[in-house]
This record gives structure tokens, C-alpha cells and sequence, in this order.
């Protein structure tokens, strides 16, 4: 598991995110959304981390339906994502840190999350990065180990190139009903086509 996973993970995924912070509660940007990989402490606010935080690796946590996610853009530096399906919400690429209840998958579903059952995307094995921890404890068939970075180095190590290589090409829109959610539909384009080719007047 040590070579496997990195120490600060299980401390990442199990960590409540968007309570009020109890020294800068009454500021705009106060709600615990952040989290240290170097202290692998408590949540933190925005102002913690300029104050505490500032020389450190830290991720920002995100919202989508009351579910906590992280931008790829972010992890992918940290984590070796493979095998986890990744969505775009709000134009950016993200994953769910952990499982997210569905009703049992219906009939032609071809591929489904090793862990918790959900519908998945053929090319992945997980939903989230909850789901890809169990199947590693359980099996011991995947990583979350960057390659050719140590578990001590990797908070502050850059991904390799042949690891973003391998995940290009593995975003997908989120299901019908959360892409619904999130973008609303847009109404019709009321412009006008030009008619004909404008012409100078004579002079």
C-alpha cells in the first residue's frame, strides 16, 4: 500500500470541505474548500492558506450537486488518475472524490465502476477516486504513484510526459441527468442571416 497509494490520500477523502472557518467566519471567503498535501491537516479557507499555507502543495475541493470534486488540472500533478472516469462541469475537467449513490444500472450497460456499481464509460474501471482506493486495497491491481515519482517527492513533482499521453483523450460529459443540472438549455439564436452581398454606392 505504500507504494501504491500516497500517504496523504485517505486523510484527502475522508475530510469534510465547505463548513465555515472558525478564525475567518465572518469574511467573504470563508468556507473550509482546501486542503494541504504537505501538512495533511484539517480543511482550510482561503485565508489560511495565505497565512499558513502560502510555500505549500495545496488542492482546492469544488461542488457539483453536494458532491466534493477536484479539477484534473490540479490532481493530475499529484496522482496518477488512471482508470478513474473524469467529467467536464463548468467547462473544466474534474473527478469526484468519492462514491455517489445511483439506482442498480439497467440492461446494455457495458461497463460499470469495480467498486460501487456505477455506470462508466468503457476505456474506465472507476468513479471516483474513493472507488479506485478500495480496488487498490482489495486487489492491488492499480496505483495512485505517478511514474518515476516517490511517494515523499510527489507533492511537489511534475507529472511526466508519458503519463499525460496516456489520459488524453479520457473526459467525457457528465450522464444526461447531471449535464441537465448543470447546463441549462440555450435558447435559440434570435441573429439573422445577412441577405445577399452588400454592395458600395454608386458615386
Amino acid at each position: 500500500m505504500q507504494q501504491l497509494v500516497q500517504p496523504w490520500l485517505e486523510k484527502l477523502l475522508s475530510t469534510e470541505f465547505f463548513s465555515a472557518c472558525s478564525t475567518h467566519g465572518d469574511a467573504a471567503r470563508s468556507e473550509r474548500n482546501m486542503f494541504c498535501l504537505d501538512c495533511n491537516g484539517e480543511a482550510f479557507c482561503f485565508y489560511c492558506r495565505s497565512s499558513r499555507h502560502k510555500e505549500h502543495k495545496v488542492i482546492q475541493i469544488r461542488r457539483s450537486s453536494y458532491h466534493d470534486v477536484v479539477r484534473v488540472s490540479e490532481i493530475e500533478k499529484v496522482l496518477d488518475i488512471g482508470g478513474v472516469q473524469t467529467y467536464v462541469i463548468n467547462s473544466a475537467k474534474v473527478l469526484f472524490l468519492n462514491e455517489r449513490p445511483q439506482p442498480k444500472s439497467g440492461k446494455g450497460v457495458s461497463r460499470i465502476c469495480e467498486t460501487c456499481g456505477r455506470n462508466l464509460l468503457d476505456t474506465f474501471r472507476f468513479c471516483s477516486l474513493g472507488c479506485k482506493l478500495v480496488g487498490i486495497k482489495r486487489n492491488g491491481n492499480a496505483s495512485f504513484m505517478l511514474e518515476g515519482v516517490s511517494s515523499t517527492t510527489t507533492t511537489r513533482g511534475v507529472m511526466p510526459s508519458t503519463a499525460r499521453t496516456r489520459r488524453r483523450g479520457m473526459m467525457m460529459m457528465m450522464d444526461e441527468e447531471e449535464q441537465q443540472h448543470m447546463y441549462p438549455a440555450t435558447p435559440p439564436s434570435s441573429t439573422r442571416r445577412r441577405k445577399g452581398v452588400p454592395h458600395r454606392a454608386p458615386n
